[in-house]
Parts: C-alpha cells; structure tokens; sequence
C-alpha cells in the first residue's frame, strides 16, 4: 500500500495481547494522522468479493427501464436503486457521475427497528444477487465491529462500547457504477470531494483507479489497494464523536485521463452506521484543556437527516 499505513486484523484477533496492542496503536495512530488505512485479515473472503462483483455488473449492465423500476421515492435513497446524477457532494450543486444501490440492514430480534429501517429491494431479474450482496454485507459488517473494538481501546472505553449501537444499525452496503464518460464533463466528477457521514467505511478493491484523500497540507494523494486489502476510513460521526481526535479525511474520486474516459469504474463501500437513538455528543475521554468540545450534542438519526438533505437526497 502506497501513501496510507497498512494493518492487520489478524493482529487484533490473535490471542496476543502484544500483537493486539501494535494493531490498535497503529490503526489510532494512523487515524490520527490521516484518517484511512489499507486493511487486510478481514473476514471478506476473495471468492465473495468476487461473486459480488459479478452480481453487481449484472445489475448495472440491465436496461436503465427496469434499474429505474427499482427506484423507490421517499425513502432518500436508503435501499434499491438510485440513477446517474442524483447524488452530489454536500454544497455541490453538480451530481456525480455515478449510479449506486444500497442493500441495507436486516433486522434481527428488535421489532421497533425492524419498523424504522426501509426493507430492502429485491431484484427480480437476477436471482443471486441480494443473496450475495447480504452475504458480503455480514462479513464486512463483522470485519467493523472488530475495528471499532479495536477504536474503543485507544480511545479509552469499554472493548465493546460501539456493539450496542453498530449491531442492528443502519449501516449500508453501497455497489456504485461510474459508467464510461461520453462528452466533456463540464465541472462534473465521479464523487467530488467529501467526507462520509458514518462512523467507518470500509471499501472493497474499485475496478480502477481514481480515489484520491486529502493529507493534513491539502493534498491529494491517490490511493490504490491490494486485491486482498479493504481501505478503511473515519467518517464525520466518529470525527464528532472523538471531538475530531480521529479524522474523518476529505476524499474524492477524480475523472481518469481523455484516453481511459470509455472505461467504466465500478466501487463497493459498506458504511457503518450506527442505530440512530446513538448520541454523538463528545466523549468526555476527548475532551480536555487542549482540546475543548468543539460540536454541539446530537443523535446519529438526526446527523443522518441533516446530511442527507445537504446531499440533495431527501427534502
């Protein structure tokens, strides 16, 4: 991994309180300083990356009539499909070059949410592919929890502070297609800077290259992982949460070259959200005379609503 630190979830998970001590050092450390990481030992194993990429290019490769009939209205965007343009970054005005899906969370033993969330949208045209999009959204939602373990340590709470609010939480698995580039793009890019609005995300291995993160001087630095490494990186509710002790780093995807523009890109984040009765208020254990609280209190349900109005998502 060039530019940003890489560990190994293997550290944490191995029995070894030296070998789980260096990871949780070096993932707070890195989040510190530039709030991304290259991550490999998850639980994403390579056979369903690549079975959820198959899925995924079958779904955008079907008639743009029958993607659109799985667009569903008042929800934001939350589950299904959500067509080229509609999404820009917050005080964008242009919309990304970019069409996505969101699976969402599957409720277990907690009727209340069950209510709250948006079901998810089942695509009748291929078979396999809410089974494989639900299968990679467990092993990763897993793969974030032991993270945000990991988090918990070096922040100074609890090991199992985040379960409570991540297990059943809203997170969302997003497959996003940014198609070949036809005609000049007249400002517009496949995702114009931004931070995310969770806790983390974690993202698969794009098709090609493009992601670029902005360093603490304000520059970009393109970021490419192995096959076998997820990047995973801070979004604007820890940022909050830690009273900005980890960082949630500004990141876009940049056009590729005149020459590469008939290539599409394909990209899988999964953001970790939490339940939104979550209060994001500071914690105590980032506050001190160095660092006085810097956001007012707030719940992560009402984080999420004002973002997704800024994002031109919901009214």
């Amino acid at each position: 991994m060039k530019n940003i630190p890489s560990v190994d979830l293997s550290d944490f998970l191995s029995g070894d309180t030296a070998r789980k001590q260096k990871f949780i050092k070096e993932i707070g450390e890195a989040y510190e300083e530039i709030g991304f990481v290259a991550l490999r030992g998850h639980f994403l194993s390579d056979e369903l990356t690549e079975n959820l990429y198959k899925e995924v290019k079958n779904f955008f490769d079907l008639p743009d009539e029958i993607k659109q009939s799985y667009e569903i209205e008042g929800i934001g965007g939350q589950r299904g499909y959500t067509s080229f343009g509609k999404e820009s970054a917050k005080g964008k005005k242009q919309g990304d070059l970019k069409e996505f899906w969101h699976f969402g969370q599957e409720v277990v033993g907690n009727d209340t949410l069950k209510a709250e969330y948006p079901k998810n949208v089942i695509v009748n045209e291929i078979p396999n592919f809410n089974i494989v999009g639900m299968e990679a959204y467990k092993m990763l939602e897993k793969t974030a929890i032991y993270v945000l373990r990991a988090l918990a340590l070096y922040i100074g709470l609890d090991e199992m502070y985040f379960d409570k609010y991540v297990v059943n939480g809203n997170s969302i698995l997003r497959p996003i297609y940014y198609p070949p580039i036809i005609g000049e793009p007249k400002g517009a890019v496949r995702a114009a800077a931004h931070g995310d609005i969770n806790l983390i995300t974690l993202l698969m291995g794009a098709s090609a290259a493009g992601l670029e993160v902005q360093n603490k001087k304000g520059i970009w630095i393109p970021v490419t992982s192995l096959p076998e490494q997820l990047v995973v990186n801070v979004g604007d509710m820890l940022e909050r949460l830690t009273n900005n002790k980890l960082r949630s780093t500004i990141h876009r995807v940049v056009n590729p070259p005149r020459e590469d523009w008939e290539k599409p890109r394909y990209s899988i984040p999964f953001f970790t959200h939490p339940i939104s009765e979550m209060k994001l208020n500071c914690l105590p254990e980032c506050i001190n005379e160095t660092r006085p609280k810097v956001y007012e209190d707030i719940t992560a349900g009402e984080f999420l609503n004002e973002r997704l109005r800024e994002l031109g998502l919901i009214k």
